[in-house]
């Protein structure tokens, strides 16, 4: 071990105190400032020059200012005249299938089955739509499944509904009103209006805007599974040219 002379340690312990009062006065805390005193906000002109918040326009909430008229509107297609046009390209497999967007195209007793079809859906009371479909009418009542025909349909409504009220069937049957309809089987016994109009076209040829309508009844899911299926198969509903509501079924 190393001996330091008498001077030489004196010095050496001189110079570790001064080195220790130098670190523990660095490590005392200096006082907090806040955000804003080391970074002060940039003052924005206002109107007459002078600083002051800077304005945007319109307020959101002006922007989405509720209209004066609160009536809930009627169903209409998504796709309705656009450019006053109307579609009618019917696939190459059936040259007889107009498109139709325009309700006041149908005959009368189809327009007043449909408009009363809208009002029960949209009342969501389910027996509603009972004296519409002719329950107990043998052949003349609205079909609902093909697995028997003589069960009450609104019972079946009922059962196929993902609610104990009825409602979720209400809400598709008034989604599928509110889409345009196809003209099918015209001047054949098997002529029918049918909605939505979709039903009746090339899943695979859909445009944009009528992806846009199919995908307000059913999901991206459900559309993916349309075009491996080879075409629609939910929910669909046919009116006769009387105005007879022959069916309201799901599937091919």
């Amino acid at each position: 071990m190393r001996i330091f002379p008498g001077n030489e340690f004196r010095c050496s312990i001189a110079s570790i105190a001064a080195a220790t009062l130098l670190l523990s006065s660095a490590a005392l805390p200096l006082p907090a400032l806040a955000f804003s005193e080391l970074n002060p906000p940039a003052q924005l002109p206002g109107a007459n020059g002078t600083s002051g918040p800077q304005k945007t326009g319109k307020p959101v909430e002006q922007a989405l200012e509720a209209p004066a008229n609160n009536a809930l509107p009627a169903p209409e297609p998504l796709i309705n005249k656009q450019a006053g046009q109307s579609n009618n390209d019917a696939p190459a497999a059936n040259k007889s299938v107009e498109f139709l967007f325009d309700i006041d195209k149908a005959p009368e007793p189809v327009k007043k089955l449909r408009a009363a079809i809208v009002e029960a859906a949209a009342s969501g009371d389910l027996e509603r739509l009972r004296p519409l479909m002719n329950v107990g009418g043998g052949l003349k009542q609205t079909q609902v499944t093909a697995d028997d025909p003589g069960e009450d349909p609104i019972k079946t409504l009922h059962d196929l509904s993902g609610d104990p009220d009825g409602i979720e069937i209400l809400s598709i049957l008034l989604d599928i009103m509110s889409t345009g309809f196809a003209h099918v089987g015209q001047g054949t016994p098997d002529e029918m209006y049918v909605w939505p109009y979709f039903a009746q076209k090339d899943i695979k040829t859909l445009s944009t805007p009528e992806k846009v309508d199919l995908m307000r009844i059913v999901t991206a899911g459900d559309y993916a599974d349309m075009l491996e299926f080879g075409g629609y198969n939910f929910y669909r509903v046919g009116i006769t040219p009387d105005g007879r509501w022959k069916f309201f079924t799901s599937g091919e």
